[in-house]
């Protein structure tokens, strides 16, 4: 699929006070390693080589949220990103919201968030045989809080790229000020960089729909 715009993004758009209390609600609760698909915490027991496997692309803290009050903030944000950038993709459900803390050394390598096959969730009704569709990143840090932690895109394979063999790798610096809402399709390439100096708090959504005919 070939987009007119590979990301679409809010400036600054959540006030500090939800900022904060996003942070307050997250620093509140106990933290966890942050995996990659095809490993669940609550069910794996995980060797110590598969945490180095894990790590050697990811390496980062989370906190699971679902609480109502932070969907009714950024909803609206989605779909209006959904609209004017043009994707207009059929969605109706968001999954937990992962708060991350990205400390000195932390980063996610390169990966997409959408899975190769639908979910298989029987028992979830509100997931099961969809797929992520639009995934949403929200800065929770003052930029001068940390050094490193860049939110970075690759398009390498699109037709701009094939065409014109321009360069692939964008560093979103719209998601720097504090607050502001990055939305893109869940299958664009993406990583964060390691942090270098001081912490980074993000709040991540994926947005699911039923997969693209």
């Amino acid at each position: 699929m070939n987009l007119k715009n590979y990301y679409y993004y809010f400036q600054s758009a959540l006030t500090p006070r939800i900022c904060d209390d996003i942070l307050e609600y997250g620093k509140k609760h106990q933290t966890e390693m942050a995996v990659t698909g095809g490993y669940d915490t609550k069910k794996d027991k995980m060797s110590k080589k598969d945490i180095n496997n894990i790590q050697k692309k990811r390496k980062s803290d989370i906190v699971w949220m679902n609480d109502h009050w932070i969907y009714k903030e950024i909803h609206p944000y989605i779909n209006e990103a959904n609209i004017k950038a043009g994707w207009n993709f059929e969605w109706n459900w968001s999954e937990s919201c992962q708060f991350t803390k990205y400390s000195v050394g932390q980063y996610y390598g390169w990966h997409s968030d959408s899975w190769d096959e639908p979910y298989n969730k029987p028992d979830d009704l509100n997931s099961h045989g969809k797929i992520r569709k639009l995934s949403v990143t929200i800065s929770l840090s003052e930029p001068d809080e940390y050094v490193g932690g860049n939110l970075q895109f690759d398009f390498r394979n699109q037709i701009d790229w094939e065409r014109n063999k321009k360069k692939t790798i964008k560093t979103c610096e719209e998601i720097r000020p504090r607050g502001s809402i990055i939305i893109f399709p869940s299958f664009c390439w993406h990583r964060v960089t390691p942090i270098t100096k001081g912490t980074r708090y993000s709040l991540v959504i994926w947005n699911l729909g039923w997969p693209f005919k």
